[in-house]
């Protein structure tokens, strides 16, 4: 039986999991990518590649929810005659979506690259992004059918496999067409042209992805078909349902969810844009696509896997949360949020203050020991780390908010950051021209206005009061007093141990400090500790110091 719940829990963990852990291979992808394309070929491949994502959260996220949802509400009143015309209905829908899109990307590729991101020489990974976009709405629409059909499990194994292909087919690709594109340039005496054919094949690369993983659906469904031929015969559906109904439906549901998720993600391609106009004005304009690339190949990948690291930690409580309100268990509700707001602040506080303190560290591992960029790096990283705790919570209550259904404040809060997110960053780079600086704080204002936007509207709803003393404060002095003892054993360690010991010795004596700290603080209990890795080391220590 144990083994059974065991199996069971290593599931749900693969599926629930897999949304962010192939977030995290797309972010780590680029850190080896800027180092055979070079910071200039990844400046090059961020505005095609943003442009693949934020089709794909349309086509592929917005319509896979979609018709996940409509299909297992007629699988489970066994009306499957009508759950297979949805599918249909949504292929069609989603290859015409696909289609448009792509020929979109194709043939504006030009006034894309040199209007809006003011990157002439990315319209080559703009034009390669086309057809990866096509391939991804076929994605979308065999996740949504096998998610509808309750096997989440080969939708997990489908992300994996689409991110794994994703991470291998970018840096053979972009390392394959930068040394073709260095010929290139050594004929035209024009060194750009191989960072921006480096971009190029990084594209190509993603695009090798996207066919990977809808050959991998489609075998899958072919396989899976077969088991579902017999219950049309057991169909209970009243009546069948027109495809005009359908379409309805499926616009109706995916039009709010992708609208969030564009709009939450759209700040990327806006930021290129108020960073290149900036660097022209001051007359950096030479150094912008490498400046941008640093940012979007080494900040970025740093800050987001450090910040999708602390939203697992609550990603499995949010569900909880949202099913406890279905039933009205509204006590229950309440403490399952705190929790999950406890745990956000038990992990975000360290992992933010780390970040800010081993930003030299990290830093050297990315750029090496003598280069001017790890300095800008620290610098980049020092300041952007609290965006690690407002995103952590901002991913809380947002989720939350989606599992209950609250579209619509959603949409009013990811609407609302995004204009204050824009306005700031106009006026601090276009017209302040603070560049990098300017964006971190646009950026810090973006978050923390989604947080509270989010937090109220879900407060007004389940009328939670937060534990201030055990949920916030505590774990964030226990946070700031490891963060110390990290700082100083990374300032001992530094003149004599490389940067990749000072980040261990340092991130290892933090933690265990941290632990303890929130154990003492009576934060943590001895159930959670159960549930870490080596928690039974805690809890043997705690019993023997009387702290537990």
């Amino acid at each position: 039986m144990n083994i059974q719940w065991m199996a069971k829990n290593l599931k749900n963990r693969i599926v629930l999991s897999a949304g962010i852990v192939s977030y995290m291979l797309l972010l780590l992808l680029r850190i080896p990518l800027s180092r055979f394309i070079g910071d200039e070929g990844v400046g090059l491949f961020a505005p095609a590649f943003e442009l693949f994502v934020l089709t794909t959260l349309v086509i592929s996220y917005g319509m896979s929810n979609a018709m996940a949802g409509i299909i297992r509400y007629r699988v489970k009143r066994e009306r499957y005659r009508n759950a297979d015309k949805v599918f249909k209905t949504a292929f069609v829908m989603n290859l015409f979506l696909g289609t448009v899109m792509a020929l979109f990307l194709l043939l504006f590729s030009s006034w894309i690259a040199e209007t809006i991101v003011l990157e002439r020489l990315s319209r080559m990974a703009v034009m390669a992004a086309a057809p990866s976009v096509f391939f991804a709405a076929l994605t979308g629409i065999f996740r949504g059918y096998f998610n509808g059909y309750g096997m989440g499990v080969l939708t997990a194994h489908s992300q994996y496999i689409e991110k794994i292909a994703m991470f291998a087919g970018a840096i053979i690709g972009g390392r394959a067409f930068y040394g073709y594109g260095q010929k290139v340039a050594a004929l035209y005496q024009v060194e750009a042209h191989s960072y921006a054919y480096g971009a190029l094949g990084a594209m190509l690369g993603i695009f090798i992805s996207q066919v990977i993983a809808v050959l991998h659906l489609l075998v899958v469904y072919v396989i899976y078909a077969g088991a579902f031929k017999g219950r049309p015969g057991q169909d209970n559906s009243r009546r069948a349902e027109t495809r005009f109904e359908i379409q309805r439906m499926l616009i109706i549901n995916m039009v709010p969810l992708a609208a969030v998720a564009v709009l939450s993600n759209l700040f990327m391609i806006a930021d290129q844009r108020y960073l290149n106009y900036c660097m022209n004005v001051t007359e950096q304009g030479s150094v912008r696509t490498a400046q941008w690339g640093c940012y979007y190949g080494k900040f970025a990948p740093l800050l987001g896997i450090c910040t999708a690291f602390c939203c697992l930690s609550v990603h499995g409580l949010t569900g909880k949360v949202a099913n406890a309100y279905e039933r009205e268990e509204h006590r229950n509700m309440r403490e399952r949020l705190g929790k999950a707001v406890r745990n956000a602040s038990m992990v975000s506080f360290p992992a933010a203050i780390y970040l800010a303190v081993l930003g030299k560290p990290f830093s050297i591992c990315c750029y090496g020991r003598t280069t001017a960029q790890s300095a800008v790096l620290a610098g980049w990283l020092s300041k952007g780390a609290v965006l690690a705790v407002l995103f952590t919570f901002s991913f809380l209550f947002g989720q939350i908010l989606y599992k209950m259904r609250m579209t619509r404040e959603l949409f009013l809060a990811a609407s609302a950051s995004f204009v204050v997110h824009l306005a700031a960053a106009y006026f601090m780079t276009q017209r302040g021209h603070m560049g990098v600086d300017g964006l971190l704080c646009a950026l810090i204002l973006f978050f923390g206005f989604y947080m509270v936007l989010t937090f109220v509207f879900l407060n007004r709803r389940v009328k939670y009061r937060p534990d201030w003393f055990i949920g916030v404060l505590f774990p964030f002095a226990s946070a700031a007093v490891s963060g110390l003892i990290v700082y100083l054993i990374n300032r001992l360690l530094s003149g004599f141990a490389g940067a990749v010991p000072c980040i261990i010795i340092s991130l290892f004596l933090g933690v265990v400090f941290h632990i303890f700290a929130l154990m003492l603080l009576r934060v943590i209990s001895e159930t959670e500790l159960q549930e870490m890795p080596l928690g039974f080391l805690f809890i043997m220590l705690g019993r023997t110091m009387g702290i537990l």
